[in-house]
């Protein structure tokens, strides 16, 4: 595995924060506009789901660039990200299951890609609390050969939130640690 210079998990931990929050107008605008879905209730509903684990996985990957700028430093927000793994699931659930329902009910245009959506934000759930979904770069395509899944960033993240609240502060974090 190479190491990465702190500049350039700056420079990659910035893109992936602005390319999650540029892809929820992006994919409204692709959507809702030139594609031309009907924003339907179900639609919508789908797409809000889909949009706020966007938000969820930027926000995490801004405060995983704080946590770089000093030894030692925690993930800022942690506390709030325990909280959201929790919280969306039982509403990913409730929200997927609503849109089986409009898909039985009403199937066609004004349904199914809000089923889409919300099957799509389960996967980013999953890619964020669980295990890493996306691989996007040789280096990840190699490792993922040669050891299957990796445990999602933001689930190791927050295992060391939960050890440290247990024992005292964590270790300084190691820029290398980005593609473990």
């Amino acid at each position: 595995m190479r190491h990465r210079s702190r500049s350039w998990v700056r420079r990659r931990l910035r893109s992936l924060a602005w390319l999650e929050l540029f892809n929820v107008p992006l994919q409204a605008a692709v959507w809702f506009g030139v594609v031309g879905l009907p924003m339907t209730a179900a639609n919508m509903v789908g797409f809000t789901m889909f949009a706020v684990l966007l938000v969820v996985g930027a926000g995490y990957w801004l405060a995983k660039l704080r946590q770089i700028s000093g030894p030692g430093v925690s993930l800022p927000g942690a506390g709030v990200f325990a909280v959201t793994r929790v919280t969306v699931a039982p509403l990913l659930a409730v929200g997927v299951l609503a849109l089986v329902g409009w898909v039985v009910a009403v199937p066609g245009a004004g349904s199914w890609p809000g089923l889409g959506f919300g099957l799509f934000a389960v996967l980013e759930y999953v890619n964020y609390f669980h295990v890493q979904l996306m691989y996007d770069t040789g280096e990840d395509v190699r490792y993922l050969r040669s050891h299957g899944l990796r445990r999602a960033h933001l689930a190791r993240d927050l295992a060391v939130h939960r050890k440290s609240r247990q024992r005292g502060p964590e270790t300084a974090f190691d820029p290398a640690s980005i593609h473990r």
